[in-house]
Formats: C-alpha cells, sequence, structure tokens
C-alpha cells in the first residue's frame, strides 16, 4: 500500500495559489508524486490535486490543520486531506443483475480497488451466493411501496454500524428516498444503463431500441435529489446497429457496464475527483 497523502482543494481562483501550496509542501519536506490543477474562467474557480510521499514529510499528519489553515483562510480554499493508508469502506446495493456486483467483488479481491467492503445490501436474495463466494456478509431487505421508509431505516442501521464512507449502486433497482440522498451528499454512485442525458428512468434498452439508435452508452454518476441527474464522473459507448435485436443492446450495454461503474469507483477511491456546479473534474 502506498505510503502517501492527497490534498483536494477548491477556492476562488487567483494568482498565487500554485506557488503557496508548492511552498508549504516543499518548507515541509514533502515529495510531490502528483499534481494537477484546473481552472474555470467562467466560474473564476481553481481546482487542485496533488499527492506526495509521506516518507520524510517533516509535518505530522495530525498537525497539517494547523498548519496549513493560514494559507488556506487567505486563499478561501475548501480543502480536504485523504491518506493512502486509511482505506474507505463501501457498501454495495444489488437488486437481482449480478454482473457489476461480480465485477466489483473481483476486481476489489486482485487488489485493483483499495477499499474494505464489509457488506452487499439487496432487495432480492438472488446475488446471495455470489457474496458468500468472496465471503462478505450479505443482507436481504425487501422493499416496497409501502416498506420503503422501513427499508431504509434498516439500511441506515447496517450503514451506520459499519461507519460506510461510500455507497455504490450496482444495478440496484429502487429510487433512493430525498433523506437517503441527504445523508451521504456525494457519496452514493449509481450506474445508469444509457448514455445520459438520453433515455432516464426506467428501460432505457427498451426505448433506445424503439427509437434505433445507432450508439448506446453506460453513465457512472453522483446520485442526488433528482433521478439521474447527478454529477457525471464517466461514460462510455458502444455501436449498435439495425441488426441488432434488444437481447443484442442489453448484452453490449451490461459489458460497458461493468467497466464504467468500477473506474468511476476506483477514481473516487482514489480521491481523484473533485466536484461543483453539478459537474465533475477527474484529475489523472
Amino acid at each position: 500500500m502506498k505510503h502517501t497523502a492527497t490534498l483536494l482543494i477548491n477556492c476562488p481562483d487567483r494568482k498565487g495559489l500554485v506557488a503557496a501550496i508548492a511552498d508549504f509542501l516543499y518548507r515541509h519536506d514533502a515529495n510531490i508524486l502528483h499534481a494537477d490543477q484546473h481552472q474555470d474562467s467562467e466560474l473564476n474557480l481553481f481546482l487542485m490535486r496533488v499527492e506526495w510521499d509521506l516518507n520524510g514529510f517533516g509535518l505530522p499528519v495530525e498537525d497539517f490543520e494547523k498548519h496549513f489553515a493560514p494559507i488556506a483562510e487567505r486563499f478561501q480554499m475548501q480543502w480536504q486531506l485523504k491518506l493512502a493508508t486509511q482505506k474507505p469502506k463501501m457498501a454495495i446495493f444489488v437488486s437481482q443483475y449480478d454482473h457489476c456486483l461480480a465485477d466489483l467483488l473481483y476486481r476489489h479481491q486482485s487488489g485493483e480497488l483499495a477499499c474494505d467492503i464489509p457488506l452487499i445490501i439487496s432487495n432480492h436474495p438472488d446475488t446471495a451466493r455470489l457474496a458468500e463466494f468472496y465471503q462478505i456478509p450479505f443482507h436481504v431487505i425487501p422493499v416496497t411501496k409501502d416498506t420503503k421508509g422501513q427499508a431504509e431505516a434498516q439500511q441506515f442501521e447496517l450503514l451506520d454500524k459499519h461507519n460506510i464512507d461510500l455507497i455504490v449502486l450496482a444495478r440496484y433497482m429502487q429510487v433512493l428516498s430525498p433523506d437517503f440522498v441527504a445523508r451521504y451528499p456525494k457519496r452514493v454512485i449509481n450506474i445508469h444503463h444509457s448514455f445520459l442525458p438520453a433515455f432516464v428512468g426506467a428501460k432505457p434498452y427498451h426505448r433506445a431500441y424503439e427509437r434505433g439508435v445507432k450508439l448506446i452508452g453506460a453513465t457512472s454518476h453522483y446520485v442526488t435529489e433528482v433521478l439521474d441527474e447527478g454529477p457525471i464522473i464517466e461514460q462510455d459507448i458502444a455501436r449498435v446497429s439495425h441488426r441488432d435485436q434488444l437481447e443484442d443492446l442489453i448484452q453490449k450495454g451490461r459489458d460497458l457496464e461493468k467497466v464504467v461503474l468500477s473506474r468511476a469507483v476506483r477514481w473516487h477511491i482514489e480521491n481523484r475527483i473533485l466536484l461543483y456546479a453539478n459537474k465533475t473534474v477527474i484529475f489523472d
């Protein structure tokens, strides 16, 4: 595991920002491994990600906030410090389709996703054997229109018990309540089986087939109260033709869904994403 720290910054754009940050890290003997920035001139906004090696870093991590505060205040920064050694805890929600779940669990086992997965929550028992194979606790919480509030209360209890940092909806076919979304802002990632903003909501492959599209896609995004309109993290597409039937679109789409979701989850875990104005900046 890497022994690094990552600083994420969002603030008004002005001269001297990069110099001030680099000078602060230099004065404390930081060896910068990666640094990237983005300016939005229209909103006069500056965003930055900088990662450095903690070996030889002359400032104890617990003292970072106290020493960095004057710079942050001077430049009106919103900032976060993330440590590679502190692996986030991720919960996966799934319904009956298992392809995204299987892909995430395999990538986690292979070391590609540097996180812990304390539990999987489903409203159906169909994927229990897959969770058992990877030795991850599996909880079935049925959801109906009349029991949605009760079901989410049970989910909250489990998520709080395990101190979950990130929730991934791996084809979880339920709309989260506003209360759920408000409890976990910018911490719920969904995969939608279309190239948003086209074909929002249910059965997008059916509507794409009926429309005769030549491209289908998949979109991973953060969940907000407005269905399928949260900040987009990643998208990809596949070409289809008049010869493809609905089943072909669904099969091609599932391949896209797995890749798009896993990329989004990995970038979140690696602290490569900053959000603003319902957009995302994905740093290399």
